[in-house]
C-alpha cells in the first residue's frame, strides 16, 4: 500500500502532501520535514531508494525522483515494487506535464487541485487505479468539464458507465 505522496521543493516548502493513512497535522509537518532533511542531504549520484522505517515506521521505503526545483517522493510499505513506484512517479509528472504544458513549481502552487485531481485518478486510498497518462488525463479532463457545467449540483453525482463519466447535465460523449 501506497502510505504517501509528497512534492517538496529544493528550499523544504510541501506543494503537496496526501497520506493515506490518518496522521495529525503536526506529525505529517514533522515528517514532511524529516524526508527533506533525508533528501536535501543526498548526493545526486546515489540510490532513489531509502528505506524510510526511521521516518515512518517499520516496513516501509521511500522512493522519490528530482525534476527542476521539485521533489516527488512516494512512501510505501513491502506489498508495493519499488520499479513500479519509481514508474508510478514517472507517470505522474508525465500527466502533469501534459496537463500543464511542462510543468514547473508554479503550475503546481498555482493548479493545487487539479494536482489532487491526476493524483487521485492515478492513486485512491493508496491502491494504484492508473498507470496509463492517457487515460488519466482524458479522465481528468472529463472531470473539468463539471467545472463548467450550467447545473453543478448535479455534477456532484458523476458516473463511470462504460469507460466514460456521465452527469445529468452535460453529453461527455461528444
Amino acid at each position: 500500500m501506497i502510505r504517501a505522496v509528497i512534492v517538496i521543493n529544493t528550499q523544504g516548502k510541501p506543494r503537496l502532501a496526501k497520506f493515506y493513512e490518518f496522521q495529525p497535522v503536526e506529525k505529517q509537518q514533522e515528517l514532511i520535514r524529516s524526508v527533506y532533511g533525508v533528501l536535501s542531504s543526498r548526493a545526486e549520484n546515489v540510490s532513489n531508494f531509502l528505506d524510510a522505517e526511521s521516518i515512518f515506521g517499520p516496513d516501509t521505503r521511500l522512493v522519490y525522483k528530482h525534476f527542476a526545483t521539485l521533489y516527488f517522493v512516494f512512501v510505501f510499505d513491502s506489498s508495493e515494487n519499488e520499479l513500479a513506484m519509481l514508474d508510478l512517479i514517472q507517470v505522474f509528472v508525465e500527466t502533469l506535464d501534459k496537463c500543464f504544458k511542462n510543468v514547473c513549481e508554479l503550475d503546481v502552487v498555482l493548479n493545487y487541485s487539479k494536482l489532487h485531481t491526476v493524483l487521485d485518478e492515478i492513486i485512491f486510498g493508496g491502491q494504484v487505479l492508473e498507470t496509463s497518462s492517457t487515460e488519466v488525463l482524458k479522465a481528468v479532463e472529463e472531470i473539468s468539464k463539471c467545472l463548467f457545467c450550467p447545473s453543478p449540483s448535479f455534477c456532484l453525482n458523476i458516473l463511470f458507465e462504460g469507460g466514460l463519466y456521465t452527469c445529468s447535465c452535460l453529453d461527455w460523449n461528444d
